[in-house]
């Protein structure tokens, strides 16, 4: 493990390099095509630096720092070079810069003339994050009798997980930068288990960092594009399915870089899907809403998350299970209590 962290510093204060050059070199370049190319090599780096990481590395560490530098600082720059998103205005100093560009923060423009005795605060932990914290430990608990239970179980065990974990782990490393700058903590999701629709989860609830990393990289440019020629309602459906299809091409990519073996586009497919019964109930949607017709959200809700259940276990974790993710994710969480037992010593 401790090999493993080496790398990891590694890889980060390669990636810091890295974005030191975007802060001096495009802040004087005027936003546009040659803003763009001079921070290309640095997205291509970006896309490389996590083959540097030793193979089957620790999956809580390895998995948000792929994120980041794979989806989120690439997005975040592409944008930045047209100067649109959060890195634009400018920071006002190259520590500001680094930490949102990797970091899943926002920043409003009074956060950086806040009094310094206010921006200083303590992370104001909320009591569902407790309740969410213990609920992940009992799932991990339960896994010690995953050989006596039911696969409908452990499926549901699977899908919580994975939703608690992400909404932890990302929070946990923004929470750093809140509690000393005082940036506000991107929101990761909103009660996805309340959804009501396939809109409302994947647009309102799911992994929000990701919604508004692609709506202005991809769905608002090929909407604008689509709109000249389909018109304004039927002009937003292909930039739909062009962020289901990236998110797929996204998340396919990460697969890649967390096991190392050749996608099998399952993950791809599962999003492309999605995708397309998105569009579908948006339109029957416009269609019921004309005839005053809804479906209550008590019937609409169950709906949803059994599809989202069933399209998972056919599509989402079939590659993560035949190459012993979900294994060694659990393993790893008596790996790191035992290596923090160790270090107390």
């Amino acid at each position: 493990m401790e090999d493993e962290i080496q790398n990891f510093i590694k890889v980060w204060i390669k990636a810091i390099v890295c974005l030191c050059y975007c802060y001096y070199v495009s802040s004087r370049i005027p936003k546009g095509i040659f803003r763009l190319l001079s921070l290309l090599p640095i997205v291509f780096i970006f896309l490389l630096l996590p083959l540097t990481l030793i193979p089957n590395s620790f999956f809580h560490v390895a998995g948000p720092t792929i994120f980041f530098l794979v989806w989120l600082c690439p997005f975040k720059l592409l944008i930045f070079s047209f100067d649109q998103g959060p890195l634009s205005p400018l920071p006002p100093n190259i520590l500001h810069f680094i930490l949102i560009a990797s970091l899943p923060i926002k920043v409003n423009p009074q956060d950086l003339t806040k009094n310094p005795e206010k921006q200083i605060s303590i992370l104001k932990l909320k009591p569902i994050l407790f309740i969410k914290l213990l609920l992940l430990a009992a799932i991990v608990r339960a896994y010690a009798y995953r050989d006596n239970l039911h696969p409908h179980l452990i499926l549901f065990f699977y899908c919580c997980h994975i939703y608690l974990g992400l909404e932890l782990i990302l929070g946990l490393c923004a929470a750093p930068t809140q509690a000393v700058f005082g940036f506000q903590i991107e929101p990761q999701f909103n009660e996805p288990y309340l959804t009501t629709s396939l809109q409302d989860f994947w647009g309102r609830r799911w992994n929000l960092i990701v919604t508004s990393i692609l709506r202005p990289t991809v769905y608002d440019p090929i909407r604008r594009m689509c709109t000249r020629v389909l018109g304004p309602h039927y002009g937003s459906m292909p930039a739909m399915l062009a962020s289901f299809l990236v998110s797929g091409l996204m998340h396919e990519l990460i697969y890649y870089y967390l096991i190392r073996v050749p996608p099998t586009w399952e993950v791809t497919w599962f999003f492309v899907l999605h995708g397309v019964c998105t569009a579908v109930e948006v339109e029957v949607k416009r269609v019921a809403r004309r005839r005053g017709w809804r479906l209550h959200r008590f019937v609409s809700g169950p709906l949803t998350v059994a599809f989202l259940a069933v399209t998972g276990e056919w599509l989402f974790f079939p590659q993560l299970k035949r190459n012993g993710v979900d294994t060694k994710v659990i393993e790893e969480y008596s790996v790191m209590v035992d290596f923090v037992k160790s270090k107390l010593q």
